[in-house]
């Protein structure tokens, strides 16, 4: 963790990464209140970083003042008023070459230079893995920058949770709660299928406070022949229905991830094991299957009173650490305190369900079953 002097902060800059999350708006209201009070100047970059990298895209400008009236009334709001993306990373930047291949370029440089010319003192940079490995070459060219951790899917290290999960959470049991309805209404088996990535914390968290049969999340590789048990055995006891959670990332035992799409300098693009897993259940069981792939609905709405308060005080915080002298680190929760973690220690590991958590083992106390 870098502690040092600084000079005085006259102008702080923002930026939004990455896929959005309910709570964006939230951090934004917080640090641009904060460091007004403060007495300093406060610019948002639009979508991610390509208000600096691609300056003649943004007629009014890729780089926009904000003040008190630009933020009055968004902590409630969905996604990001700066726009946000997940293409075109600083780091592995495509440039399309004349004989219609594509080149990747690092323009960290470039983008520090950028941020000089702007007159920009330091840079608070809100996003998920992406971003934040993004955040710690910026830091180590010597751009002064504090780092707010964003992802629904909550799998960033060195934070107890992250803004964004919540709502996701809430909105899936929400869902799940709708298809318990129409599942023993017709006798169905329904696969929800939710985002997550490489970790099922979103898949066991609505789960379990959704009263799933089976949650399948890629912490724990699945036999399709133990899903279909579940079925049979619901089927013997007299309920003639089956609700089965599946995280994105989920797996069979010796298979791999399903993934939709790849493309060069963009993580793949996971999803379809909703439907991989409804198709084999109803080839083994016969029981008829239904599928509902929640996607980007977990992304959207209004945030949580939780997912607010939380990326509330990630704002605020960020803004204390740039005035105290911390740099490099990133904002974390660890109830009922938020601290500073230097951001390299956040990239080491991501954060996946632990297979001795507390609410893994409620959840097979409950007759939920993991297809192990």
């Amino acid at each position: 963790m870098t502690k040092t002097s600084y000079p005085p902060i006259h102008r702080v800059a923002i930026s939004t990464g990455g896929g959005d999350a309910p709570g964006l708006n939230a951090v934004i209201r917080a640090v641009v209140l904060s460091a007004l009070k403060r007495g300093w100047e406060v610019y948002g970059i639009r979508d991610g970083f390509n208000g600096l990298l691609l300056p003649e895209q943004y007629p009014e400008g890729g780089v926009i003042r904000l003040t008190r009236e630009t933020v009055r009334g968004i902590t409630h709001l969905g996604g990001t008023i700066l726009g946000t993306s997940n293409r075109n990373s600083p780091l592995h930047y495509p440039i399309h070459l004349p004989d219609g291949t594509i080149e990747e370029v690092d323009r960290s440089d470039e983008l520090v230079r950028a941020f000089r010319l702007h007159h920009i003192d330091a840079l608070i940079t809100i996003g998920g893995d992406g971003s934040l490995a993004i955040a710690n070459v910026l830091a180590q060219k010597g751009l002064r920058l504090v780092a707010v951790p964003k992802t629904i899917d909550n799998d960033l290290n060195k934070t107890d949770v992250t803004f964004g999960f919540d709502t996701a959470v809430g909105f899936a049991v929400e869902s799940i709660d709708r298809l318990h309805s129409t599942a023993a209404s017709h006798g169905r088996v329904m696969v929800v299928e939710v985002m997550g990535r490489y970790a099922g914390w979103i898949a066991l968290h609505s789960g379990v406070a959704g009263s799933a049969d089976v949650i399948l999340i890629p912490e724990i590789p699945y036999d399709i022949n133990k899903v279909v048990e579940k079925v049979h055995q619901r089927d013997e006891q007299g309920s003639h229905f089956t609700i089965v959670v599946v995280a994105e990332g989920a797996k069979p035992i010796g298979g791999e991830v399903s993934v939709l799409e790849k493309q060069s300098g963009r993580a793949e693009r996971l999803g379809g094991i909703g439907e991989k897993v409804a198709a084999e259940i109803t080839a083994i069981s016969g029981k008829e299957t239904r599928v509902v792939v929640l996607g980007h609905l977990l992304r959207g709405g209004t945030p949580t009173a939780f997912d607010r308060l939380i990326a509330l005080r990630f704002g605020a915080a960020a803004v204390r650490a740039l005035e105290d002298g911390q740099a490099g680190v990133m904002i974390a929760l660890e109830p009922p305190n938020v601290k500073y973690v230097p951001i390299s220690e956040a990239l080491g590991k991501m954060k996946t369900v632990p297979l001795d958590s507390d609410i893994v083992y409620t959840a097979r106390d409950l007759g939920v079953i993991f297809g192990d």
